[in-house]
């Protein structure tokens, strides 16, 4: 069975994993967010690129969510000592594979390229594909300005309300290698529990990948990032409720109407009436056994 999953960081990542733990090596894509990716130090950054290659190679730190297990930070402090940017943590290992990542972008090789040799390095077994080689950048509207994504998330906390969410460079940016056609090959199409404005969103704003999805001739099932009516880690319930003008399934699938035929909702949500099928399950992946559970749900609901 050949699947395909859209997928940010975090809980995208573990979902990822869940899949990559029940289905046989090489059946999984996972096409990741790069509009969160970020200069930073001289270094170029993919953080969802990263977790979902940190948590497929069993690298990911379990107590965070996010960057290596075993991480010191005495080059991010040295930096900081001498003036450099110290707001974005970057770790001593993880800057070990930006330094790799950079010095290959800069000789030339596309971020689809690297993404592949980093992952195979890794062990992974499993695809990981950016969703594009070119540049596309998030930036998030708010009351108090338009702010680079990584800015106010980590920088300002992600505190301020957003108003709406802008994709730069996504109007012109082509799919990177191999997306078009794990798209045409699939059996199922999957969206991971990511938030569908700021880790979902800049995927589908790339126009041949959303047509891809749109004209599928398979079921594409997306996996609800809320669990009652919050989400469990991050700010898609707050975007949610004053983008969407509220967090139930109904207001996910309004996020991704003509692309999904399914939504996998968590039993303690309320199943409202929704323009698609809404399939109740426990959502929550508080281990790897409940991950594969829910991996084992997802999987059988885009082929009933």
């Amino acid at each position: 069975m050949k699947v395909v999953l859209l997928s940010g960081g975090g809980g995208g990542a573990r979902f990822a994993r869940g899949l990559d733990g029940v289905l046989a090596p090489g059946e999984l894509t996972v096409i990741g967010n790069v509009g969160d990716d970020l200069e930073i130090l001289g270094l170029h950054v993919s953080p969802d690129l990263d977790s979902l290659l940190y948590t497929l190679a069993g690298l990911i730190d379990l107590e965070r969510g996010w960057g290596r297990a075993g991480e010191t930070w005495n080059a991010l402090e040295s930096a900081g000592a001498w003036g450099g940017e110290s707001w974005f943590r970057v770790g001593d290992l993880d800057i070990g594979l930006h330094l790799v990542r950079t010095q290959a972008l800069r000789d030339g090789v596309p971020l689809s390229e690297v993404t592949e040799q980093l992952a195979g390095r890794a062990g992974v077994q499993s695809r990981i594909l950016p969703a594009t080689d070119d540049r596309l950048r998030t930036k998030v509207v708010t009351p108090a300005g338009t702010f680079p994504f990584q800015e106010w998330y980590v920088g300002r906390g992600h505190r301020d309300d957003v108003d709406a969410v802008e994709y730069d460079g996504a109007a012109d940016a082509t799919p990177a290698p191999g997306v078009l056609a794990a798209l045409a090959a699939a059996d199922a199409i999957l969206i991971a529990p990511s938030n569908p404005y700021l880790s979902i969103g800049p995927i589908v704003a790339i126009q041949p990948i959303r047509q891809a999805i749109e004209r599928r001739g398979v079921r594409c099932v997306a996996v609800s990032p809320l669990v009652g009516g919050a989400a469990v880690t991050g700010p898609a319930g707050r975007m949610l409720s004053r983008m969407a003008g509220g967090a139930t399934p109904r207001h996910v699938t309004d996020c991704y109407v003509g692309l999904i035929d399914r939504l996998v909702i968590d039993e303690s949500d309320f199943a409202a009436e929704a323009p698609v099928e809404l399939v109740m399950a426990k959502t929550l992946m508080s281990d790897h056994e409940a991950e594969r559970r829910l991996a084992d749900v997802v999987l059988e609901t885009s082929c009933a």
